[in-house]
């Protein structure tokens, strides 16, 4: 087997030397993993800036879209992304015979999410209705998740195949399919929402229909590299097709529905957070969608830090190496400490020329300048949260950090936004400033146990 982004653990002469050999091969597993990401995020920040160009409605129907459709689809994202760490840890072990059969696991999960993902998001005019929404805002937005649903099974096709690619070590795989998405999505959105080459101008509709032909495209592609690759020769799908196996199944939801559920958790958090802002007005829900992209970009570094640390972990603990896991798992927290002191000031001096780039509405630039504020508050206790729980899941923990995670945001965040934002029961109404006070102190009280958990972590999990 290939072992260039993924060599076995080899002993060093000093630990700084065995910690900086271990953060090159994080490095070159969390390089296009990056990439990768932001490619994906991409095509809703190109989502977002060209509807905000538009009009100031059809970016906050495609901000409340966006907030109803993203986290379902990291739920089921997340839900899959055990297959990584379990393909990670059988290619550690050097069991190959058992990669296949639990990528084809994955597929038929998949399968399954995207059914559910499209009956819920076909079926959303009673939550636009609750929202009390303007009717043309409420339209656009029905409109773009009509539109968005057609992308959904190539886009969870992808992430079960990313199981595979990512758990063999191949993270460069789903990085250049990710990009063609968004290279791809740039020129349809501009067809679609303009109306351009014979087709009509459809505003924020034409944002979701660009974005599932952009999802199609990349997903046909990759099917194909997979069957033709040479280096996928001896985990072919077809030859090595696996009938459902239900005791995998339920293994691979043991461990991936926390991942999944811990996800939604945190992003569907900033997702009810756009939907209590609506009754605020278009401005405001345009201005938090602003900067929940701009922090998502942000999140993008850390986020594919801890997915990478996940394959190690698993990797390495599948080798039999539990003191390197352990070592490369500790260290990395300091790694992320320096990421989190680096992003701080340039969210906080630049949130002014950030905002600029999102829209020329000066009402929506005043909202998402002063919120970006906070946003530049929370990177340390957000940066670490993310990279502890990367670490869990190469261990396999994933139950009690979904804990950690519920307290946290929805026992404390959620209802503390709520207070600040909308009662004078603490403090004068803060408007959209309380949500984000409130995001500070749930991410910080969600930091402290996880990164303590990671440090005093002993357990080391048996191979799927």
């Amino acid at each position: 087997m290939d072992q260039t982004n993924q060599p076995a653990p080899v002993v060093a002469t000093g630990l700084r030397a065995r910690i900086l050999g271990e953060w090159k091969t994080l490095g070159a597993l969390g390089g296009p993993i990056l990439v990768a990401q932001l490619a994906q995020t991409a095509n809703g920040v190109i989502d977002t800036v060209m509807a905000g160009h538009y009009s100031a409605q059809d970016l906050a129907a495609v901000g409340i879209g966006t907030s109803l459709w993203t986290p379902l689809l990291l739920l089921f994202i997340g839900t899959l992304s055990a297959l990584q760490p379990t393909i990670s840890g059988q290619r550690g072990a050097a069991r190959l015979d058992r990669i296949m059969p639990t990528a084809w696991q994955g597929l038929y999960i998949g399968s399954v999410c995207a059914l559910i993902m499209i009956l819920l998001l076909t079926n959303v005019e009673p939550v636009l209705r609750w929202l009390q929404l303007e009717q043309s805002t409420g339209e656009i937005t029905q409109g773009y998740l009509r539109g968005f649903c057609w992308g959904i099974p190539a886009l969870l096709l992808m992430a079960s195949l990313r199981g595979l690619t990512d758990g063999l070590g191949h993270t460069r795989v789903i990085m250049a399919f990710a990009l063609l998405s968004a290279l791809v999505n740039l020129p349809l959105n501009y067809i679609f929402i303009y109306g351009k080459l014979g087709v009509p101008a459809m505003g924020g509709v034409g944002c979701g229909w660009a974005t599932a032909l952009a999802n199609t495209i990349a997903a046909v592609a990759l099917l194909t590299y997979l069957h033709k690759s040479r280096h996928y020769q001896r985990f072919h799908l077809l030859a090595q097709w696996t009938p459902p196996r239900w005791r995998d199944i339920g293994a691979l939801l043991q461990l991936g529905v926390p991942i999944g559920i811990t996800i939604f958790v945190e992003v569907s958090m900033f997702s009810v957070i756009a939907l209590f802002l609506a009754p605020l007005g278009s401005q405001v829900v345009a201005g938090h969608q602003i900067v929940l992209n701009v922090t998502s970009l942000f999140f993008m570094l850390p986020l594919s830090l801890g997915m990478a640390l996940t394959l190690r972990v698993s990797f390495l603990l599948g080798a039999g190496a539990p003191e390197d896991a352990r070592l490369v798992a500790r260290s990395t927290l300091f790694l992320g400490l320096g990421i989190a002191f680096i992003y701080a000031p340039i969210i906080f001096w630049g949130r002014g020329f950030i905002t600029s780039l999102y829209t020329s509405d000066p009402s929506v630039q005043a909202i998402a300048t002063h919120l970006l504020m906070f946003a530049a508050i929370f990177q340390l206790a957000d940066v670490l949260q993310i990279t502890a729980i990367g670490a869990l899941r190469g261990y396999r923990d994933t139950r009690v950090p979904l804990g950690i995670m519920l307290v946290a945001f929805w026992g404390l965040c959620l209802p503390l936004g709520y207070v600040l934002t909308f009662t004078d029961w603490l403090v004068p109404a803060m408007g959209a400033s309380g949500f984000w006070m409130a995001l500070i102190v749930g991410l910080t009280c969600a930091c402290i146990p996880l990164t303590l958990r990671l440090w005093f972590f002993r357990r080391v999990p048996p191979v799927a």
